[in-house]
């Protein structure tokens, strides 16, 4: 039996976070190069965070031993709590969302920082949002998949699929989304290029928006928000 109400899940970073310039700050502090976005997109999983021929080296060297990656880890959740910016436009949508009384709101993450959602909280509160609003924020380890945590919150709530959304950037939020019924809200202006998305992946060009302007017009749009 379902309740009335509708939900969308959102992502944090790359989707409401501009977490590569976050990530690029804490890099420069400690003297490591993670390149260009477009070449960021384009690097997978742990490479990512090692950059790529040019970088590699260096940053390797920098990683290697676990004092330096804590003290990365450390630089990374202090420029996120105090530093870091949402995407242009997305403070304003999420409030909205959160204000809207038949709609669940809330976020699954899985950010690297030290207490990831407390890090996140103090972002998004620092970025003009109502965090207290939020039905849920949740930090999902590497090891747990997204699909399972989408599917859980989703049935916890009651909520019909087919009144369900997600927002996401990487292919892991695609697959959760699709997986458990819900209509996915993909970006390309995050962790993933759009032609890795769409050529790669196989998600819809229909299901993208290249910037955070097109995802908040497509989210209210979508929820008779507008």
């Amino acid at each position: 039996m379902f309740d009335s109400h509708r939900l969308i899940i959102l992502d944090a970073d790359g989707t409401t976070v501009d977490a590569f310039k976050a990530i690029n700050m804490a890099f420069k502090v400690h003297n490591m190069n993670i390149g260009d976005i477009e070449r960021f997109q384009d690097r997978r999983k742990i490479f990512k965070y090692i950059g790529g021929l040019k970088e590699m080296p260096i940053n390797l060297r920098k990683q290697l031993k676990e004092k330096q990656r804590s003290a990365l880890i450390n630089t990374l959740t202090e420029i996120y709590r105090e530093q870091a910016r949402l995407f242009d436009g997305m403070g304003w949508l999420i409030n909205r969302l959160i204000m809207q009384p038949d709609l669940r709101v809330g976020m699954i993450t899985r950010n690297i920082t030290n207490e990831p959602e407390k890090t996140l909280r103090k972002l998004y509160r620092r970025n003009g949002i109502d965090d207290s609003g939020l039905d849920f924020l949740i930090h999902l380890p590497l090891r747990k998949q997204k699909l399972t945590a989408f599917q859980t919150i989703r049935e916890s709530l009651k909520v019909n699929p087919a009144r369900a959304y997600a927002t996401g950037d990487e292919k892991c939020d695609y697959m959760a989304a699709v997986g458990t019924g819900i209509h996915p809200f993909m970006v390309s202006f995050g962790f993933e290029s759009y032609r890795r998305l769409t050529k790669k992946i196989g998600v819809p060009a229909a299901l993208i928006s290249r910037q955070p302007h097109e995802l908040k017009q497509r989210i209210l749009h979508a929820l008779d928000l507008s």
